[in-house]
């Protein structure tokens, strides 16, 4: 998380008191009320996804000496339970974000009468050290639960991991390495990443650092996350690096990088940067633990250049829908797909009929949706400009395609309705396309609020937030290039 300039504070409070009223995704996890941005301490246990996430419950706008730990639960991804925060402000100072672990062995020592503890690492935001001037004002900390995430024990001996003297220290993402037994946090520090290890997640010693010549370096780095796949009995590791700014298209971004890690030292394959995600609004992704070979990330639906001017009433914020993380080769180089968790793709269950694909200005249909989320597929055998256009009876739209020319795929929200927020939230987005093969496939997310684009699998993803004034309740699909018959397309309506 990331602070911005007051004057952008006081616009935000400004236009929240003369903003629409905005309707809530129908899909996508937002809180009650209140300010909310990056998820935190994702964990599966006994059957629930917990999703923790930073929240500021009195108001729209965050407050950063004052931040909570936030608390979700789901069965399935996609209905979620708002509980009591889970971490508040204390001495040591605010919840920043950090995760959470399913610590099975008790090496913690928290357990008590056979049950395992989960124990969450954060970030101890001390705003009055920030204030004076003094470097130490981040520090990682730890706390346990011993009733499914209900109630939180904060650690007496913290902080465990205390600042060296540097600014930008925090985002702790841990996990159990089982060949070295032991735990690796992985943490932000300015705009590189530092490793420590720790038998017990209290004693903690550095291990070495990354990333000061590799990458993105447009601004700070944080919310790491470092996962493995295993691919032809090789392990590959990625290293997960959220960024504000510097994000491929402006602001905040996701960048990625594959390697090696030896339970010490990560090893880059390339030093280069390579992006998550292409839209404007996807950030703070990192993934759950505990959910065995499969790897589930969510992500902030937003942007810090106007994460506080977006309308708002009650609440501000929402998350992505979960996705699914694969590791694909590509001619000599890996690729992270990333797409909607089948959790997700299944609620769309009432699936419409496949429709053939027109030339340019085809006619429109209506969108029969009473929750105002649904879903758009297209697949064409044959790669070719397409568009797919979303609007309604104001003029407003949203349009999503593909120029063959460029070889890129696009999101496009200069007519989405409410746009007044800077100057780059009404514009043209677009992200290369990766696959090798003619045959393209893409699927659309939309809720009310939002579109999120999947195509080829995942290799390329945009995510957008739009504020239409109403619903979009039409879609148009045109293709501009070789079509054959089994260039289709089909609205799915969510339950």
């Amino acid at each position: 998380m990331i602070k911005t300039l007051l004057g952008v504070v006081m616009f935000g409070l400004a236009f929240c008191a003369n903003a629409q009223d905005v309707t809530r995704p129908a899909i996508h996890f937002t809180p009650q009320k209140g300010w909310m941005n990056d998820p935190n301490g994702m964990v599966f246990y006994k059957g629930e996804y917990h999703l923790f996430f930073q929240h500021t419950p009195f108001s729209t706008i965050p407050d950063f000496t004052r931040m909570h730990w936030g608390h979700a639960v789901s069965k399935d991804l996609v209905h979620w339970t708002e509980l009591e925060s889970a971490l508040k402000p204390d001495d040591l100072g605010a919840i920043f974000s950090g995760s959470a672990v399913f610590d099975v062995n008790n090496t913690s020592g928290f357990g008590k009468d056979g049950i395992a503890p989960l124990v969450a690492i954060f970030t101890h935001h001390n705003s009055v050290g920030e204030k004076a001037g003094v470097d130490n004002f981040q520090n990682q900390s730890i706390a346990y639960s011993l009733d499914n995430g209900r109630t939180w024990t904060k650690y007496e001996g913290n902080p465990v991991v205390k600042n060296p003297g540097i600014r930008d220290f925090r985002d702790p993402k841990v996990f159990w390495y089982e060949e070295g037994k032991k735990w690796i946090m992985t943490l932000a520090t300015l705009d590189h990443i530092t490793f420590y290890s720790s038998p017990n997640l209290k004693d903690w010693k550095e291990e070495s650092k990354f990333g000061k010549n590799a990458g993105a370096h447009g601004g700070v780095w944080e919310c790491p996350d470092l996962i493995s796949f295993d691919k032809k009995g090789k392990k590959v590791w990625v290293l997960i690096v959220n960024l504000n700014p510097g994000g491929p298209n402006g602001g905040s971004g996701t960048q990625y990088f594959t390697g090696g890690f030896d339970g010490s030292v990560f090893t880059a394959d390339h030093t280069e940067t390579k992006w998550l995600d292409f839209g404007p609004d996807e950030y703070a992704g990192v993934t759950w633990d505990n959910t065995g070979n499969r790897k589930l990330l969510i992500g902030w639906m937003n942007n810090w250049k106007y994460a506080f001017t977006v309308p708002a009433t009650t609440w501000r914020g929402t998350m992505t829908v979960p996705r699914e993380l694969q590791l694909k080769k590509l001619e000599n180089d890996y690729r992270l797909s990333c797409a909607p968790a089948v959790e997700v793709i299944n609620h769309f269950k009432n699936k419409g009929k496949w429709k053939k694909v027109n030339k340019v200005n085809t006619s429109s249909e209506p969108i029969a949706t009473n929750t105002g989320a649904f879903q758009v597929e297209l697949k064409l055998s044959a790669a070719s400009s397409f568009e797919i256009k979303l609007f309604n009876k104001k003029g407003e739209e949203i349009l999503a395609g593909f120029d063959k020319t460029s070889n890129t795929f696009y999101i496009d929200r200069a007519k989405s309705g409410r746009t007044a927020y800077l100057n780059e939230f009404a514009k043209r987005y677009t992200a290369p396309r990766f696959a090798l093969g003619n045959a393209v496939d893409v699927t659309l997310i939309i809720d009310n609020t939002s579109i999120e684009m999947f195509a080829d699998g995942g290799l390329t993803a945009m995510t957008s937030v739009c504020f239409p004034t109403e619903p979009f309740n039409q879609v148009a699909v045109s293709q501009n290039g070789r079509i054959t018959n089994s260039s289709q397309w089909r609205v799915n309506n969510a339950d």
